[in-house]
């Protein structure tokens, strides 16, 4: 679970001492711009982005009774963070699992990309597709 928020943690941490730097020397108006900068690629990395991650055996029995696509992603990964801004509104229709909080999806992701954790990875009908056009993965997403 930590793991998660590491990356959004470090970068709180360098943009407050950023900041914090910043204003000592006198430039309050660019201690905030640099903390705001800051604050927000900590909120990019974090989890809290993505929809809510399931286990990859909730994912699994949800996708079949749906027909949904199951994403693989991890926290801090910009592949993952491009195919969820690209989907917008679609990406709530899928199901997301988080390989770092679930084993079980770690191991799933490291099965069919030849022992590496490539994410994203989108199984779609029991085919996993890894780093697919976000254009393809809204196709079979839509209802």
């Amino acid at each position: 679970m930590m793991r998660a928020w590491l990356l959004p943690i470090v970068f709180l941490a360098v943009g407050a001492a950023a900041a914090a730097g910043s204003i000592v020397r006198g430039s309050t108006g660019e201690g905030v711009v640099l903390l705001v900068a800051f604050a927000l690629l900590a909120g990019l990395n974090s989890p809290l982005v993505f929809p809510r991650s399931v286990s990859v055996a909730e994912a699994r029995r949800r996708s079949a009774a749906d027909g949904r696509p199951i994403v693989f992603w991890r926290p801090g990964c910009t592949y993952c963070l491009r195919l969820r801004f690209r989907l917008r509104r679609h990406a709530r229709r899928l199901h997301w699992v988080d390989i770092w909080r679930d084993p079980e999806a770690a191991a799933a992701v490291r099965a069919v990309n030849d022992g590496n954790e490539t994410v994203p990875t989108v199984l779609v009908a029991g085919r996993a597709h890894t780093n697919p056009d976000p254009a393809w993965v809204r196709e079979r997403s839509a209802p």
